[in-house]
């Protein structure tokens, strides 16, 4: 990176840090959040507050000073996380343009039991059930970029009943037991009432097998197109399916739907007999991803024996993956308009959250907080998805010429050599 380059990206980042950070309490505050995003964007192997303190001045001895301020910044301080989450959202919306609202959930792997909500729980993270926490969170992505906008951490509902548990790990009161899916549905609303337009929701199946979670989207007044699993129970094309006749005499009325010449079947039942075809589409970076797919208008029969009527008409779109001939099932709500083409782009783009996973651990950090508390967790969250969003405007700006930041496939970036202007430390205030 030539100094002209550096000097852009300094100004750059000290008015993004600027935005972010206005009126968040007293300058000592101020200050200490610019430097810790400025430490989770510098290069190194941990992201800890010893190893940013040691990146972010040029005197051993003013280490421990710095990682005081640090900790005491992340962990003790009160400032607003739904506030910078807030500004943050709204410049990735005008810097990104996004077309999609991305939902999904990731896991740290942790040792003990006194990390809030940590637990022996499933994480597809880990890809097993392994002692972790694990936090839903809310991206928006359009095919050239992405960005986390929201991530609250799971708590179990063994923490969720334990008063002294959540009393040592500082958990306010009104955070109760919720399902990941209606965490994600909080995430979501959070961002439409802080004035983010209505995109359509991309989510995997483990969102998307839930009903209530696709009814919520709806309430939101969101499109979707979400991941379902092989099980799911669809009328096929043609059905009629009818209310049941108002009962008259003993026994005990009926509540199923009914037609008199097909039942509903499974996703895995109708797969073998659809017409798969190759469709591609952009990658964002200048190439094509592609994929077999094939495409049906249906009609969900989920919980119709117990009542509950057809779905709207909504579109299957099936995946085949020859590799390993696996098949992927997707319900979308989206308009019969919707060109196939379209409804394919959105199946691949809801994997932009995979990198920005990859790349908020990777490069900034994410998984790197030591702290135990609720408060630390989610300061930290915050921090790490605003500075990632530096980067993601950074990328989005000036694709062809990656700064010093930057690096391919989400892989760990190297700024050692970046100048240290102004990071001495002075004297470290109290009470920030």
């Amino acid at each position: 990176m030539t100094p002209t380059q550096l000097a852009k990206l300094d100004r750059q980042l000290s008015s993004y840090i600027d935005y972010l950070t206005d009126g968040m309490g007293r300058p000592e505050r101020r200050r200490a959040l610019s430097w810790y995003m400025t430490g989770l964007l510098l290069d190194g192997e941990s992201k800890s507050t010893v190893s940013m303190a040691g990146r972010l001045v040029d005197d051993e001895r003013e280490i421990e000073a710095m990682r005081q301020r640090l900790q005491q910044c992340v962990a003790v301080s009160t400032w607003a996380d739904a506030e910078i989450r807030r500004r943050l959202a709204l410049r990735l919306e005008h810097e990104i343009c996004p077309d999609a609202y991305v939902i999904d959930d990731t896991g740290f792997a942790k040792k003990g039991t006194h990390s809030v909500g940590v637990s022996r729980q499933y994480s597809g993270t880990l890809g097993r059930v392994d002692n972790c926490q694990v936090a839903p969170s809310l991206h928006v992505a359009a095919d050239h970029g992405s960005g986390c906008i929201g991530m609250r951490l799971y708590l179990p509902e063994d923490w969720a009943s334990d008063i002294q548990r959540r009393e040592s790990a500082g958990v306010p009161e009104f955070v109760v037991f919720k399902r990941k899916w209606e965490i994600g549905l909080e995430l979501l609303s959070e961002a439409l009432s802080a004035g983010l337009p209505r995109h359509v929701v991309l989510a995997d199946a483990g969102y998307g097998d839930s009903t209530e979670f696709r009814d919520g989207l709806a309430a939101l007044g969101c499109n979707y197109l979400v991941g379902v699993s092989g099980i799911r129970l669809i009328w096929p094309p043609g059905s009629q399916p009818r209310a049941p006749t108002k009962h008259v005499g003993p026994g005990r009325p009926r509540t199923q739907f009914r037609d008199d010449t097909r039942k509903p079947v499974a996703l895995t039942e109708l797969a073998e007999t659809l017409d798969y075809r190759k469709f591609s589409c952009p990658d964002g970076v200048g190439g094509k991803k592609s994929g077999y797919f094939a495409f049906l208008r249906v009609r969900s029969a989920e919980r119709h024996t117990k009542g509950r009527p057809p779905s709207n008409e909504l579109w299957l779109v099936a995946e085949w993956r020859p590799g390993n001939n696996e098949r992927k099932f997707y319900f979308s709500d989206l308009p019969e308009t919707t060109s196939r083409k379209e409804l394919v782009r959105l199946v691949k783009l809801r994997w932009r959250i995979e990198r920005d996973y990859q790349e908020m651990k990777g490069e900034v950090g994410l998984d790197h907080f030591e702290g135990r508390t609720w408060r630390g967790f989610h300061h930290h969250a915050t921090l790490c998805a605003a500075a990632h969003g530096f980067l993601a405007i950074q990328r989005r700006l000036f694709p062809p010429a990656p700064i010093s930041l930057d690096a391919p496939h989400g892989e760990a970036a190297h700024s050692s050599d970046l100048d240290r202007a102004d990071r001495r430390l002075p004297a470290v205030p109290t009470g920030i």
